[in-house]
């Protein structure tokens, strides 16, 4: 497994002048032990390597003849906000693992391993073990391998209780299987997977939204607010669904022309990368629930809906595109595996002036 050191030692530091600098290098080398134990649940038999190296081992699995990897790279983002002001950080690794598999996976990789990054002011044993432990959690729910990473202290760089968590992953896939969306055609049917709401995107606006409501006595973050069933907290707190093993069930049996993983620019600004030329998504706005976070969210910001969907995922975390004939048997497939699936839009014909994603009905 990767090493784990604690910022860039200068030539020959006492620990006592460094300590006094802010980072304490027996209790950081010390948390190596609790990183051990973290990563073990995690490994798979692809893993050549143990924690505590310059760097991690893995090998592609023998089962793939033609193996291609798939990298990718996220961060949870300003939703690190939230997880410090209400110091509760046992979701926020979740959602770090999450933002890449998905990555990996709607291009039909199997995840085979991920890395962490995690930087906070001085090193907080139990706030980094808490964060760890949910990039561990995300982990075993992808099937992937927590292989390494970094544990950085940066005196005077994060406000205490802060932190920065960013991860990597690596994923595998047969070349003849990658999914790059060039199968697309016109009448293909547009599939959408529920999100567990607001996943890790937008969380900028939503800061500002609740900040403000806050402020102005509208609401509290830890109080149960009736229309949302739950307090606030655990609500924006709540982790982006990782939808792995659900994609890789349907990959096997089915043909999937193309996948997306809906994050940053909504609707607009990530179905189109997978759109081949010559063809549109018409999307059906009433064809899924909304949760109701998404109306909290509007109401209180004054927000359009057109910002609305190119900031949120607006309750749907990823996109499918597959033939018309088979689109009832994957949404058979989907709720079989617990995972809530609409039909929202169809594939059509672009004309040349026409938007790659449209909202409008879709009629009978």
């Amino acid at each position: 497994m990767a090493s784990r050191d604690s910022d860039e030692r200068p030539e020959n530091p006492t620990a006592e002048a460094y300590a006094k600098a802010g980072v304490d290098l027996d209790r950081d080398e010390g948390f190596i032990d609790e990183i051990k134990e973290i990563g073990k649940s995690t490994f798979r038999p692809e893993i050549l390597s143990s924690i505590g190296g310059f760097a991690g081992l893995f090998k592609a699995p023998e089962r793939y003849k033609d193996p291609v990897f798939v990298a990718g790279a996220d961060g949870v983002g300003t939703k690190l906000k939230i997880a410090a002001q209400l110091s509760r950080y046992d979701t926020i690794g979740i959602d770090c693992v999450a933002m890449v598999v998905n990555d990996l996976v709607v291009q039909g990789a199997e995840p085979l391993v991920f890395l962490d990054y995690l930087a906070m002011d001085a090193l907080d044993e139990e706030i980094g073990t808490e964060a760890l432990r949910g990039v561990a959690e995300g982990c075993r729910r992808a099937g992937c391998a927590l292989l390494g990473g970094e544990t950085a202290s940066m005196p005077g760089f994060y406000r205490k209780g802060e932190l920065e968590l960013v991860g990597f992953g690596v994923g595998v896939v047969e070349r003849d299987k990658v999914l790059d969306g060039s199968s697309i055609g016109q009448g293909d049917v547009v599939i959408g997977v529920a999100s567990s709401g607001l996943h890790s995107n937008g969380f900028s606006l939503v800061r500002e939204i609740v900040d403000a409501g806050t402020a102005a006595g509208k609401f509290d973050l830890r109080e149960a607010i009736p229309e949302l069933n739950a307090s606030l907290a655990s609500v924006l707190l709540t982790p982006t669904r990782i939808y792995v093993k659900p994609v890789l069930n349907l990959l096997r049996d089915f043909q999937v022309n193309g996948i997306v993983h809906v994050t940053g620019g909504g609707f607009e600004g990530n179905i189109p990368r997978i759109l081949p030329k010559g063809v549109r998504a018409r999307i059906d706005p009433e064809a899924w629930p909304r949760p109701a976070i998404f109306d909290f969210l509007q109401r209180h910001g004054e927000v359009s809906e057109t910002e609305m969907r190119r900031v949120f995922n607006c309750g749907l975390g990823l996109v499918l595109v597959v033939a018309r004939d088979d689109a009832d048997e994957v949404l058979e497939r989907l709720q079989a595996m617990g995972e809530r699936g609409y039909r929202v839009g169809v594939i059509e014909r672009k004309a040349e002036d026409d938007p790659a994603v449209c909202f409008e009905p879709l009629g009978d």
